[in-house]
């Protein structure tokens, strides 16, 4: 564990409040040897495609994500090697031009609801945890992340939700919950979950100190 970086899967369906526990765990040790990728990054680029064609593709697919992009990106960071993060516009529903720099550091927290999917990116992981919340908690969280972070109107995030979001939860999300050594109901709201994750990196981060100073 001390001779390389710690990669902290943190997956579940859409609105299950897995950003939530990935950003807390995050900002409470940012100013330590942490960093953390997010799996919406990695949407492939649809720049070949017209803008009306881009609101088909279905997002809650696992073919929608550039895995190969994201499995390389991660090898890089676990050797030790930095990596040029792409962005994802969503209001545009493509990758932007810009880039994001990314140092490697001694615990990588992944999130996204497809992680565990991948099984080359699934074996990267040293920790894999898994944000269980009941549905229709799921559905009224995206609503409102959809409507005021991404332009959606209420009845387009209803009917993609009953069309896709759902169908795609329970065939390619809900199976990967076995893979999970942690799962955490409830998301941001369970503290005695959060805190013993806090408590496991904190560990983590001691020993990678204790590591580097012999």
């Amino acid at each position: 564990m001390a001779h390389h970086p710690i990669l902290i899967g943190v997956a579940g369906g859409s609105g299950s409040g897995k950003t939530t526990v990935a950003s807390a765990l995050y900002k409470q040790f940012q100013h330590e040897s942490i960093t953390m990728i997010e799996q919406d990054s990695y949407y492939k680029d649809q720049s070949h495609m017209l803008p009306e064609e881009r609101v088909h593709t279905n997002y809650d697919h696992p073919l929608a994500f550039d895995n190969d992009l994201l499995l390389h990106h991660l090898q890089e960071l676990l050797a030790g090697r930095s990596i040029r993060k792409p962005v994802y516009d969503f209001k545009v529903n493509n990758r932007a031009k810009e880039t994001v720099l990314v140092e490697t550091k001694d615990v990588i927290i992944l999130e996204g609801m497809m992680i565990f999917e991948d099984e080359r990116i699934r074996d990267l992981m040293d920790i894999k945890v898994f944000v269980d919340t009941d549905a229709d908690v799921r559905i009224v969280r995206r609503i409102q992340r959809d409507i005021e972070e991404r332009g959606r109107t209420l009845q387009s995030v209803i009917d993609r939700y009953l069309n896709v979001v759902r169908v795609m939860h329970l065939q390619f999300i809900e199976p990967t919950k076995r893979y999970a050594d942690i799962i955490v109901p409830e998301g941001g709201y369970n503290r005695v979950a959060l805190d013993l994750l806090a408590n496991k990196i904190d560990s983590i981060l001691a020993e990678k100190r204790e590591y580097q100073e012999q």
